[in-house]
């Protein structure tokens, strides 16, 4: 058995950002469009006014202040309400490979690796851009990757069960260099049109090496990792290839987006994911005051912070618990491998800390780390 170790991570930041000043201006005008023509259903108690949305309330739901997008005129356009992305043709890169490609690259280069050194690509991610061939084998191409590449979707865990993949091939040595790439275009699946939710999602790519421990100078051993499931529809999306097929398939239907029960997962959700995370360490044998950092799923800084004191018995001190959201907001898979990018070049040799991803699914992945 060969002992995996993530060796470096990269991350792709979109040209554009989107402030919650910026969204709110964008939404209210839209709401006054909305509200106006449809006046009468109003005025006739048949349909609810749409309420404005304000930067104060963003703040205090989400503790997001912005969020970078692939494109933002679209989104910000009151009678579009979504990105622009040009088509492309066949033989071009698809714009989630070439997201990811820049991700990898960065990741690569880090370790002092090239793509021909790597045997397995694994994308992993929310949404993909299209059903096949998998966008996992474009990337593979454009790195001059070898081995094999696959597309994985677990939502929001998808990057750390991705790790857990990537992992145990290592470990049982299938393959010996890995990139597991998230490209999560969010700004694609979210309505834009809904007070609730039109804030939470930004765009990103990561990327995570992980090699044989014998063939990287330095580096996180993965000591252990898990990954736990349990059905719920209480975060959903019901686009898919059988749309066409059905009674209004094509019609614009806000199932078709994004969508959440926001109060039920935020109190489903938060005890799944802390039992899984200390169960994991009792398994491991890990106790909760070796852990220096968690870096947790980047969704909401209310969730953040009470996962982090229940795990570790007590409130975060600073730079225990980091948040990037408030820049980011929501990137689903990417957020939690964000965080670990940016904050853990402090570690000394023998330091551990936790990946913990967590979203629909329900899903929970969490991932035990510890410099070397």
């Amino acid at each position: 058995m060969h002992q995996p170790a993530i060796t470096a991570t990269g991350v792709f930041v979109p040209p554009d950002t989107i402030s919650n000043d910026e969204l709110v201006v964008a939404f209210n005008a839209y709401a006054d469009r909305f509200n106006a023509e449809h006046a009468a259903e109003i005025a006739a108690g048949t349909l609810a006014e749409m309420p404005h949305s304000s930067s104060e309330f963003i703040h205090k739901a989400s503790g997001i202040e912005s969020r970078y997008v692939m494109d933002r005129t679209g989104v910000l356009d009151p009678a579009r309400m979504y990105p622009h992305l040009r088509q492309r043709a066949d033989d071009e890169p698809g714009i989630m490979a070439e997201m990811a490609l820049d991700a990898c690259e960065k990741a690569l280069a880090k370790a002092g690796r090239t793509g021909a050194e790597v045997d397995l690509v694994i994308c992993a991610a929310s949404n993909m851009e299209r059903a096949y061939p998998a966008v996992a084998i474009e990337i593979q191409q454009l790195l001059g990757a070898g081995g094999f590449a696959f597309d994985m979707n677990v939502a929001c865990s998808s990057a750390t069960f991705g790790i857990q993949a990537a992992a145990d091939m290592i470990r049982a040595g299938s393959v010996r260099r890995a990139l597991v790439v998230n490209p999560e275009i969010t700004s694609g699946h979210l309505e834009w049109r809904d007070r609730d939710c039109h804030f939470i999602f930004g765009d990103v790519a990561t990327a995570t090496l992980i090699e044989r421990v014998d063939d990287a100078q330095s580096g996180f051993v993965i000591r252990s990792s898990r990954c736990g499931t349990e059905f719920s529809n209480h975060i959903r999306n019901n686009n898919g290839f059988l749309r066409r097929t059905r009674p209004d398939g094509m019609a614009d239907r806000r199932d078709m987006q994004f969508m959440q029960e926001g109060r039920k997962v935020f109190k489903e959700v938060l005890p799944l994911v802390c039992a899984h995370i200390q169960h994991h360490l009792d398994d491991t044998g890990v106790a909760a005051n070796r852990l220096k950092r968690l870096w947790l799923h980047q969704a909401n800084k209310t969730m953040n912070d009470f996962i982090g004191r229940k795990v570790l018995g007590r409130d975060p001190e600073p730079g225990e618990q980091p948040n990037i959201l408030q820049e980011f907001a929501n990137t689903s898979s990417a957020g939690s491998i964000i965080a670990f990018d940016r904050f853990s070049e402090d570690f000394a040799p023998g330091e551990m800390g936790l990946i913990c991803s967590f979203g629909a699914g329900y899903s929970v992945g969490s991932v035990i780390v510890e410099k070397y």
